[in-house]
């Protein structure tokens, strides 16, 4: 059945069979006879590097507990592009990780107006 739909592709769309795919957006694919797995393991690596929080020491929770995290607070606001930024990579990484959806989705109200407050919670 699938080297009939390649044919049929390939008639239909100038294209070629390059083989198994190994990578895919920043996504690290691995076919075998035992299933398909995905990785994003180097696309971490790559978010904490360009972040500047490789050093900071794995959390127990998703959440930091007890912070209280307001719209108009009044700490030191801080750039809403590196922020949206950060936010947007981490949502990205939601589809293979999603223990931090709801600690992403929690820190992501705060885009518009930033602190170093919600800079905290999201690293």
């Amino acid at each position: 059945m699938f080297k009939d739909f390649k044919q049929a592709m390939v008639k239909e769309f100038e294209m070629t069979y390059i083989g198994l795919m190994s990578y895919y957006l920043k996504i690290k694919i691995k076919q075998g006879e035992d299933g398909i797995f995905v990785n994003k393991k180097k696309f971490v690596k790559e978010i904490l590097k360009k972040f500047k929080i490789e050093d900071y020491a794995k959390a127990n929770t998703p959440v930091e507990c007890r912070v209280k995290m307001l719209k108009n607070d009044e700490i030191e606001k801080i750039n809403y592009i590196a922020f949206k930024s950060l936010v947007g990579s981490l949502r990205y990484l939601i589809c293979t990780r999603s223990y931090i959806l709801f600690g992403v989705g929690l820190v992501s109200r705060f885009m518009k107006t930033p602190t170093m407050t919600h800079l905290k919670a999201l690293k």
